[in-house]
């Protein structure tokens, strides 16, 4: 089930959010939405649903005998139990026809059916696991609270990668006052429209880019600069979309992204970008790798080995390896000072030529990250350095829509702060003014949904790009 299709926002949330408010804090509650996340997986792949319940199973379990003084073999044994699944779902098809090409083997195929969202409940598993052992209090949770857990809809497919001591903060007695409905249903809406109206007309012009067989200079760096605005809105569209949907219930999603784009280093916009998931690695690989405690080398060699890993995790392709090992490898040269992005920083016109580094360099990535195999990223990167003119591109840029264009350009904008320079402008001024400035974001949010309703009547499925994964 896709948040910005009309069987959600019309069936299935209203039901869910009827249904939560109706029981109250009864002993129902929980149960109740433990079942909602589950026939919410179940509508998006009912066949990955097994491996989502026996993964909670392990977790719950483990947790309890980590509580009962069985610390580190329980959870070792069940971290090394939830890898175990995610590789053989996720990558054992891709090493074994990776051996197959490069020793001429032929070994079978498996043909396993990769579970929707295992990325992501994998590593809040694993999160919960480890968190569990430093902490071994902290696995008295029951079932239906690892199950809620592991199965919240709003995080379940796509993240973000919430941390247990986070999420269980809604867990007692939870009443959600009308302003927080207000606030989590103008989140969402947000989030819906980053999706609708950006991301998914902005998705043609880099389809058109990266379907091309050869684009040309115009036409690859088009691409390049649509799909790195398209990506961030359609990502974060849904990030917003899973705050607003947790804040209707009374929970506290983690935040994803904070205006990664103004980056001005590599190391930076990994800090800004995908906050669950860079949180995640810095915790449970990059520190106790030995994080940046042991030297120049050894942090660039921990980097290097995180961002492969980062890769790999999001997807069992050789583009997605080599995007990991392009940020790695940038972020490790930040880090031993053979790019010196903190001196360019010290002064005003060094530090925008290092912001315009590190866009250069996540645009470039992401054309690894966009491209369906090498061969198709290779073309695109010759059309970037091509400096040729074709007339199929002509065509091909005479039939992009004004509204696509519109977007592209709503899109630069929007990944600006300007939302925050707004609400800092509204605070320093009188409390009329702010009042003002947030009944007019409530009236934007009712114009943004009505435009939404009209790009959902008129528009095919369009999945989030991280659904993938």
């Amino acid at each position: 089930m896709n948040f910005s299709s009309a069987i959600f926002l019309f069936f299935f949330l209203p039901l869910a959010f009827l249904g939560d408010r109706f029981l109250g804090n009864t002993r129902a509650r929980r149960p109740f939405l433990a079942l909602a996340g589950l026939i919410f997986y179940a509508f998006g792949q009912l066949a990955g649903l097994a491996v989502l319940l026996l993964n909670a199973a392990v977790t719950w379990l483990a947790g309890r005998s980590i509580a009962r003084g069985g610390h580190r073999a329980a959870a070792a044994g069940a971290i090394a139990f939830d890898l175990a699944l995610l590789g053989a779902f996720k990558y054992l098809d891709f090493f074994t026809g990776s051996l197959n090409a490069a020793l001429g083997l032929a070994l079978p195929s498996a043909g396993l059916v990769l579970p929707i969202g295992i990325s992501f409940f994998t590593f809040k598993s694993i999160s919960y696991l480890a968190d569990t052992a430093r902490a071994p209090e902290r696995g008295s949770a029951g079932f239906l609270d690892v199950l809620l857990y592991l199965s919240w809809f709003p995080e379940v497919t796509s993240g973000p990668i919430t941390r247990f001591s986070q999420f269980a903060e809604g867990l007692p007695a939870r009443r959600v006052t009308s302003e927080q409905t207000a606030r989590g249903l103008r989140r969402l809406t947000v989030g819906l429209a980053k999706k609708l109206l950006i991301a998914g007309p902005v998705a043609a012009i880099a389809d058109a880019a990266f379907g091309a067989a050869a684009p040309d200079f115009r036409l690859a760096w088009l691409g390049a600069a649509a799909y790195t605005i398209q990506i961030y809105f359609d990502f974060s569209g849904y990030s917003d979309m899973a705050v607003g949907l947790s804040a209707l219930f009374g929970f506290s999603s983690a935040e994803n992204f904070d205006y990664p784009y103004l980056a001005a280093s590599i190391t930076e916009f990994w800090r800004r970008w995908h906050l669950s998931l860079s949180g995640w690695f810095r915790d449970y690989v990059y520190i106790p790798l030995g994080g940046s405690r042991r030297g120049r080398v050894r942090t660039a060699c921990n980097k290097a080995v995180v961002f492969l890993l980062c890769g790999l995790w999001h997807g069992a392709s050789w583009t997605f390896v080599l995007w990991g090992v392009w940020h790695g490898v940038f972020s490790a040269f930040e880090s031993a000072g053979v790019i010196p992005v903190k001196r360019l920083q010290s002064s005003r016109a060094g530090r925008m030529v290092s912001h315009g580094y590190a866009l250069l360099a996540v645009g470039l990535g992401f054309v690894l990250f966009r491209a369906d195999s090498l061969t198709a990223a290779a073309s695109v990167y010759r059309g970037l350095v091509s400096f040729s003119v074709s007339p199929m591109t002509s065509l091909t840029l005479a039939r992009i829509s004004p509204v696509a264009w519109l977007a592209l350009a709503l899109g630069v904008i929007g990944s600006l702060p300007v939302a925050p320079a707004a609400r800092k402008w509204a605070a320093s001024r009188t409390a009329r003014t702010a009042n003002g400035l947030c009944a007019l974001s409530y009236a934007g949010t009712l114009a943004l949904f009505a435009l939404c309703l009209l790009a959902l009547a008129g528009g095919g499925f369009q999945p989030f790009i991280y659904f993938q994964f």
